[in-house]
């Protein structure tokens, strides 16, 4: 008969596995993907190193799992700000925009860890469901607005994606030197409003 885990088990094994991310997500946080080896996450979590092994595979998996998490986080950050009450599409768009964008400063090291940092080709593919994720946000807000006349005809997906690609290549810089300019956050709001088609206040 195979064994069965109790759920006593289950729940200390799935514990350890929660303790052995949010070991991982501190030292991302503090170091990026270079300073999250197995040894250290499982020094971080108070957990001998050959345990890390009864959850994953190795780097390669704990790496994937930990984008994973901390990008769930991100996205769930970002839908809310774009189902907020009362808003118009244009504000939804740029809500999104401004959530991404304020998050990632105020976490330099851990949005250029997800962003930009070379990491393990697994974690490269699940950078770019990510950024389809983020696009399909932004994307949904704009076809709700070109179907209301808020806004011009266009593509919908392309112009989320551009804005995706946009907004991600002007933090790259600032968030690798840990500093940016104070008028970031406006200047990619006034260019995703002028993206959609619409106008800032600046051109009046």
């Amino acid at each position: 008969m195979p064994y069965r885990r109790t759920p006593a088990v289950q729940a200390r094994l799935d514990g350890r596995r929660d303790a052995l991310l949010r070991a991982a997500a501190e030292l991302l946080a503090e170091q990026g993907y270079t300073g999250c080896s197995v040894a250290a996450v499982a020094d971080r979590a108070g957990i001998a190193t050959g345990s890390v092994y009864q959850h994953f595979t190795g780097k390669a998996e704990l790496a994937v799992e930990l984008f994973r998490t901390v990008v769930g986080g991100e996205v769930a950050a970002v839908t809310a700000a774009a189902s907020g009450p009362a808003l118009t599409p244009q504000q939804r768009v740029t809500a999104v925009v401004e959530t991404f964008a304020a998050r990632a400063l105020r976490a330099p090291r851990l949005a250029y860890a997800l962003l930009a940092e070379p990491v393990d080709p697994a974690v490269d593919a699940e950078r770019l469901v990510f950024r389809r994720t983020f696009r399909d946000v932004i994307a949904a807000q704009i076809a709700a607005g070109v179907a209301a006349g808020d806004l011009p005809r266009q593509d919908a997906e392309l112009t989320a994606a551009a804005l995706v690609g946009a907004v991600g290549e002007a933090l790259v810089g600032p968030l690798a030197a840990g500093a940016a300019p104070a008028d970031l956050v406006p200047a990619l709001l006034s260019f995703t409003l002028r993206a959609l088609g619409g106008h800032d206040a600046a051109d009046s």
